[in-house]
């Protein structure tokens, strides 16, 4: 009986744990990669580095081409993305 009433303020503070701590993180990420998922050409970004541009190419799954200024594009990694700031509308059919 000792070895339970011993256990329980553990799983107490790991279920608090997980609840303030580690379920938000999660959800934070899901809506992170969907957000870096979603991207396409035409919409203004904001990378980790604080660097604003517009997304001129997709290459692959990893990576994307961004126009910093007239001409000067940049390759950055997809998961570097820290925001959108504007969305472009979805081509018509």
């Amino acid at each position: 009986m000792e070895a339970i009433q011993g256990i329980v303020p553990f799983i107490l503070i790991f279920g608090i744990m997980y609840f303030l701590l580690i379920r938000p993180q999660q959800k934070k990420v899901k809506e992170h990669q969907a957000m870096v998922a979603a991207l396409r050409r035409g919409d203004q970004v904001v990378t980790q580095g604080g660097i604003i541009g517009k997304v001129s190419k997709v290459k692959d799954d990893n990576e994307i081409e961004i126009e910093v200024a007239a001409g000067v594009n940049v390759r950055v990694v997809r998961s570097t993305i820290a925001q959108v700031v504007s969305k472009t509308e979805p081509a018509k059919a």
